[in-house]
């Protein structure tokens, strides 16, 4: 079988890009269709990867304002080539699961969400600092956006969904089924330290979204330590909330991070997100997670088992759950087993189980 991977872009690192690492390692073979990259920002296993761009990427600048290029993706899209393939993985949070193939390729879509920007716009864009006239702009681009979206979502054959949250939102949007398949997490990229440390700790990136924000005004009130791995376009305007109790650290390489979750008296988690994959590795250091009790953290996260949800994004539901954290006794074995069910050798049997099986019954016409 010849297959392709395709990706939204390749920009920024984040779980939907560890994602992608795992397909590359999976498929070496396999050409990554993507609208843009950044080979200084790619993960060091995907640089030996054939990655096929779209005309995107000769734009001046585009690297650095690939948002801003919000109404050219669908476009630059269409000239993707994937005659000759059997299979195509999308990888999809925005566009690129509106990719067209022939006919006789399958098209198994590994959907993160779909768009958050189009079906949660106001969420999305509340804390966003942008000029009013922009966002009634963009809300107006943005019915188009959904319009596309569902036309384009007959183009996909089978979808796979990263959570229950996300298989939801697919039955909503697109009124398509979606079999779960939770992302892959390399477990043993981690170890657990027998020395705990007197800070909380945060990896993000730092958009509005993520409700970092929360957590700061939390911090702020208790001044307790937080370290805020990460960085983004919010972190000015949280680094100026900020009191010197948090520490905000930048973007640091996976052994700096792995050895600040080993030694954080617990990882915070205060937004919503569609799976959510720094939880678990947080587990997989040992340490427990105090997460809003909303999205995928609620098929991860099994109450003083490896961490204790807040129910609303209030300071004051968030200080409770630091305290919950605080007089519970942690079992590190405990907290590692559960991240272990989530590890990357579980994802690549399942989907590869997955894939062959749906292109036999693509083929039988099913």
């Amino acid at each position: 079988m010849k297959i392709a991977i395709a990706h939204d872009y390749l920009i920024q690192m984040g779980g939907a890009e560890r994602v992608v690492e795992v397909l590359h390692d999976m498929y070496p073979e396999a050409p990554i269709f993507t609208t843009v990259y950044s080979s200084s920002r790619l993960l060091d296993t995907l640089k030996d990867a054939d990655i096929r761009s779209s005309w995107l990427q000769r734009i001046p600048g585009v690297k650095t304002y690939f948002k801003g290029m919000l109404p050219l993706y669908p476009i630059a899209i269409r000239d993707f080539d994937f005659r000759g393939f059997d299979i195509v993985l999308s990888s999809s949070s925005a566009f690129i699961k509106g990719i067209q193939v022939p006919k006789n390729t399958f098209h198994l879509c590994y959907c993160h969400t779909p768009m958050r920007f189009a079906w949660d716009y106001d969420t999305y864009m509340e804390r966003q600092r942008q000029p009013g006239v922009i966002k009634r702009l963009l809300k107006i681009y943005i019915r188009q956006l959904k319009s596309w979206d569902q036309r384009t979502a007959v183009n996909v054959n089978q979808f796979v969904a990263n959570s229950s949250v996300v298989k939801r939102r697919i039955q909503n949007y697109y009124q398509r089924d979606a079999d779960v398949i939770f992302p892959p997490i390399n477990t043993s990229r981690f170890q657990s330290s027998a020395r705990i440390g007197d800070y909380y700790l945060i990896v993000s990136r730092l958009v509005s979204y993520k409700r970092i924000d929360l957590a700061v005004e939390a911090f702020n009130r208790s001044g307790l330590p937080l370290y805020i791995v990460g960085d983004g376009p919010d972190r000015k305007r949280l680094a100026e909330m900020a009191k010197s109790n948090i520490s905000f650290l930048g973007r640091l390489d996976d052994s700096q991070v792995n050895g600040l979750m080993s030694e954080c008296r617990a990882f915070i988690f205060p937004g919503e997100e569609d799976f959510g994959i720094t939880p678990l590795e947080a587990n997989a250091a040992g340490r427990p997670v105090i997460a809003y009790q909303a999205g995928g953290a609620l098929d991860t996260i099994v109450p003083y088992v490896n961490g204790v949800f807040f129910k609303n994004q209030e300071v004051d539901d968030l200080l409770a759950a630091v305290g919950e954290v605080e007089r519970h006794a942690w079992d590190v074995g405990e907290i590692v087993s559960h991240a272990k069910k989530f590890d990357e050798r579980t994802f690549k049997e399942q989907l590869k189980r997955y894939v062959e099986e749906s292109y036999v019954n693509f083929l039988k016409g099913g």
